[in-house]
C-alpha cells in the first residue's frame, strides 16, 4: 500500500512544494504566537492571574 502511495505523490507534478507551504505555515503560525505573547502587557497578565484567586462569583 504504500509503494502505491509513494508512487502516487512521485508521479504528481509540483508536489514537492506543499512541505514547504506547510513548514512555512506552522514556522509562522509559531512566530507569531511568541511575538503575541511576549507582547502582551503585564498589566494585563497580572489581572488575568488572579481571576482563580477571586472570590467574586
Amino acid at each position: 500500500m504504500f509503494e502505491q502511495i509513494k508512487h502516487s505523490m512521485e508521479t504528481i507534478t509540483g508536489v514537492a512544494i506543499y512541505p514547504m507551504i506547510s513548514l512555512s505555515i506552522f514556522f509562522l503560525f509559531f512566530v507569531g504566537l511568541g511575538v503575541w505573547v511576549f507582547s502582551y502587557k503585564k498589566e494585563k497578565i497580572n489581572e488575568l492571574r488572579q481571576i482563580p484567586l477571586n472570590d467574586n462569583l
